[in-house]
């Protein structure tokens, strides 16, 4: 997420339309790379892809904000949505796919970039579309003061908190079960069943949270159903197994995209959604990178998983406080209530 600081600038400088088609054609071409049978290409293709992938993030939000504030909740769970089926669909169909096609792994992680090239040929037409604005200079200008407004470090800690236990417990939930005396190949089952239960609680999250439901308890659900997964794991993780690990793929889920409909909620226009969307990832997964190197850190010295797992649990404490303060309906560098959020 190094490049996220500098998505809203390249949003407003190209044109948030065209500033996504560049990330399109940057994924395209870092697949394209990749299949250069060299550790230079692999690595280089990697990082362009990754990029595109950081700068599309950021911007996202904000299109969202922009032109569907009558669908913020729908629109939103379909963006987490298609997250959660995107990872699951690459981790669960490469490997197989590699296997019936006979070919090697850099044709078949090739492959999966045929979709960029779909998604080029889908939204090239709204960049037409919108041409005469950025033209006209009608892109939204920076707003200021936005590190120092306490909304937007609220708003960032929940998104970094929610993405630390994510990674941290997604790193090590197949050696916590295995550790416990289950079997590999079921372990690595139990973490797709919970990246699956994710495509529902990342989609239903922000629908509900605009359609009656307050954003407030479903920040609560979201860490409740979360405690009783990790308390799960941390006492009996292999013979109740599948319900911690619904527990876990619902509430972890539900978190992550109360995090991204806080971005679009707290901010009052397009632009201003795109600079806190850049400000909470970029920061927010700096956090999240460090949950699980001091998960293994404190295994190591505990030789056991209770301790790493009760730490995850004190973190759900703070993800709430912060959840309850995001969901207040304030905009970000302005004293304002949302008329939109619930």
């Amino acid at each position: 997420m190094s490049l996220a600081p500098a998505a809203p600038r390249l949003g407003r400088w190209l044109g948030t339309e065209r500033a996504l088609l560049v990330t399109m054609v940057a994924i395209c071409a870092g697949t394209a790379l990749r299949l250069i049978p060299s550790a230079t290409g692999l690595l280089g293709g990697t990082i362009v892809i990754g990029a595109g992938i950081a700068v599309a993030n950021v911007l996202l939000p904000g299109v969202i904000k922009r032109d569907f504030g009558s669908r913020i909740g729908l629109m939103t769970g379909l963006y987490s949505m298609s997250l959660s089926i995107g990872a699951a669909l690459a981790a669960g169909l490469t490997v197989p796919f590699e296997r019936a096609a006979h070919t090697d792994w850099r044709t078949t992680l090739a492959v999966w970039g045929l979709l960029t090239v779909l998604a080029v040929a889908v939204w090239t037409p709204q960049v037409r579309r919108r041409a005469h604005q950025a033209a006209a200079g009608t892109e939204a200008q920076p707003v200021h003061g936005l590190w120092r407004d306490p909304v937007a470090w609220t708003v960032t800690v929940f998104m970094g908190l929610q993405s630390l236990g994510y990674y941290a417990t997604g790193a090590f939930l197949p050696t916590i079960l295995t550790n416990a005396g289950m079997s590999q190949s079921l372990a690595g089952l139990m973490l797709s069943i919970a990246n699956l239960l994710g495509i529902v609680g990342a989609f239903s999250t922000p629908v509900l949270a605009t359609r009656g439901i307050r954003p407030a308890f479903l920040a609560v659900a979201a860490a409740v159903l979360t405690a009783g997964g990790l308390a799960g794991l941390a006492v009996a993780p292999v013979s109740g197994a599948y319900l911690w690990i619904v527990l876990l793929g619902l509430g972890q889920s539900a978190a992550f995209s109360l995090a991204m409909l806080f971005i679009v909620l707290r901010a009052p226009d397009g632009g201003s959604a795109a600079q806190l969307s850049s400000m909470a990832q970029s920061c927010g997964y700096l956090l999240a990178a460090a949950g699980p190197l001091a998960l293994g850190a404190v295994h190591q010295v505990e030789g056991g998983w209770a301790v790493p797992l009760v730490l995850l649990l004190a973190l759900l404490i703070l993800q709430t406080v912060t959840g309850l303060g995001a969901a207040r309906e304030r905009y970000v560098a302005a004293g304002q209530r949302t008329p939109d959020a619930r």
